[in-house]
């Protein structure tokens, strides 16, 4: 992979950042939810922003 600029590091950070807040937010919807297949619904996206998150950082 090609050496990133500091200002692309930087965008890749704040990408990261939204990941995991998106997450974060999912999880305690998922939390707050009463019918499962809405709690699963969130549970699942939460569980995929991480990962994306995750894929985004190990590529660097």
């Amino acid at each position: 992979m090609a050496t990133l600029s500091h200002s692309e590091l930087n965008s890749v950070r704040e990408v990261v950042t939204t990941h995991l807040t998106t997450a974060s937010k999912l999880c305690t919807y998922a939390e707050s939810c009463h019918d499962p297949q809405i709690k699963q619904m969130f549970g699942t996206a939460a569980q995929q922003a991480r990962q994306s998150a995750q894929n985004l950082i190990q590529m660097l």
